[in-house]
């Protein structure tokens, strides 16, 4: 730590007036020309007055101004001595954002304020270009950023801020052979935004990255890779290892891809996708369909890289209730699959390459029970959504008894289970909202960074001194 760095400080300046009242028993001039002591008093009352009234109005119009300009960028002077200041990394001053709004997520959040490095486009906006870029599985870096820019909890002034938003896309660089994410470029262009951030402003350098967040929405998290034996063997860069990591990724077993300080999030769902589809579709209405699944099954689970896809659950589904007419099984895209879980009273979300899946979300934001197959996962959010009375799990090695499994509960609880999966506050805690709302999925994230304020360098100073 860096403990001799100091917030900059500047002069108050304010607007004050200076009377000087006329001594009678020092002013001894000559009779020629003077009023008569009555005349002269009288003078002096209303002329008294006058100058009192024109400086009460100056000094209360001057202390408005002071008080309520708005709030200003830093600049390289406000900055420390011999720091250098890049103009790129700077809050702009015109920003229509709200900042310091009073409410009650002030309260809730313990004061938490955030401030976002306003990078080069080339680690963000430049990526939008592709529209798939803030629509796809992986999006919630770019949600959690747009929703962060117009939050209360934002602030322009990094000298108070609690933590660093970080704001790099890595998710958007899409493979011109399959179409996937391919984020090999991850750690370079992560690597590359530190640098910069390091080199032209002091406060990364000072907590050596301990309250500086960044979003990692891929499959295995900040490892940066999608086959977890070669994510597991090149680890966590060390850069980030001291920062807060809000990722997908999460087990409740010991993981070298969840080894930092990290929030589980949900995978992004496009909440105005759900709102469309429940609009078409009540979310209590006719469930024709008991089990449903649509997406990758291999036959043959082998991939060509020599690993098992699903660790051979989903081929395990396939084979043993591809002709069961109580699950409805399908291995192809289809644009209007939402459509289709809502008509779902199951959805099956087994594991894929990683225990999570988009699935995890749509299942419950159409009010479809997941039924959750991937073992030792962490789920997101478990203080806003209650888990346990919304989802069946399963295990991997009891993927084959799914039939009798789901039919028992069907003839049991599910009542209880559709109760507490149709409260519209769990389907709004997965959702990512712009703006932020209530409830939703970034406040829920606001709430777990609140919760680690600890690490915020600022709060540890104070509370030392």
């Amino acid at each position: 730590m860096v403990e001799s760095l100091k917030r900059p400080t500047s002069r108050n300046r304010g607007f004050y007036v200076r009377m000087k009242f006329l001594n009678n028993n020092n002013n001894t001039g000559g009779r020629h020309g003077r009023s008569p002591p009555s005349i002269e008093k009288s003078f002096c009352y209303r002329y008294f007055k006058w100058v009192l009234w024109l400086s009460l109005t100056l000094y209360f119009f001057s202390s408005f101004l002071i008080t309520h300009k708005p709030p200003v960028s830093l600049s390289k002077t406000t900055l420390l001595p011999h720091t250098k200041a890049s103009r790129a990394l700077f809050e702009s001053q015109n920003s229509t954002t709200s900042i310091h709004l009073p409410s009650i997520h002030q309260g809730l959040f313990s004061g938490l304020k955030i401030y976002i490095y306003d990078l080069p486009s080339k680690y963000n906006t430049d990526w939008l270009e592709n529209p798939r870029c803030s629509n796809h599985l992986f999006a919630s870096e770019v949600a959690l950023h747009k929703a962060l820019q117009s939050s209360e909890v934002r602030t322009l002034d990094p000298w108070e801020a609690d933590f660093f938003f970080v704001p790099v896309y890595v998710s958007c660089n899409f493979s011109t052979v399959n179409g996937f994410p391919a984020i090999g470029h991850a750690r370079g262009l992560i690597s590359s935004a530190i640098e910069l951030i390091s080199s032209e402003l002091p406060f990364w350098n000072r907590s050596l990255g301990s309250d500086h967040v960044f979003v990692a929405s891929h499959d295995y998290g900040a490892c940066f890779h999608a086959m977890e034996d070669r994510a597991k063997a090149d680890g966590i860069p060390d850069l980030l290892k001291k920062s807060i990591i809000l990722q997908t990724f999460g087990v409740n077993y010991d993981h070298p891809c969840q080894d930092v300080e990290n929030v589980v999030i949900p995978p992004y769902v496009s909440p105005e996708s759900v709102r469309m589809t429940l609009q078409k579709f009540p979310i209590n209405g006719r469930r024709d369909i008991f089990a449903f699944f649509r997406g990758k099954m291999e036959v043959h689970p082998k991939n060509i890289s020599g690993r098992f896809y699903s660790k051979r659950v989903r081929t395990v589904i396939l084979q043993k209730y591809g002709n069961d007419p109580r699950f409805y099984l399908k291995r192809h895209r289809f644009a209007g699959f939402h459509s289709e879980i809502v008509r779902a009273t199951f959805c099956l979300c087994p594991l894929g390459w990683a225990p999570w899946s988009p699935r995890l979300v749509e299942s419950v934001a159409m009010g479809c029970v997941p039924v959750i197959i991937a073992d030792g996962i962490r789920l997101p959010f478990p203080s806003a959504v209650p888990w346990s009375e919304i989802s069946l799990t399963v295990a991997e090695k009891d993927v084959a008894k799914l039939g009798p499994i789901l039919e028992h509960v069907a003839a049991t609880n599910l009542t209880a289970i559709q109760r507490n999966l149709w409260d519209p506050s769990v389907r709004k805690a997965l959702l990512f909202n712009d703006p932020m709302v209530n409830g939703d999925a970034t406040w829920q994230v606001l709430q777990s960074l609140s919760g680690k304020i600890n690490r915020s360098y600022g709060r540890s100073r104070a509370s030392s001194e």
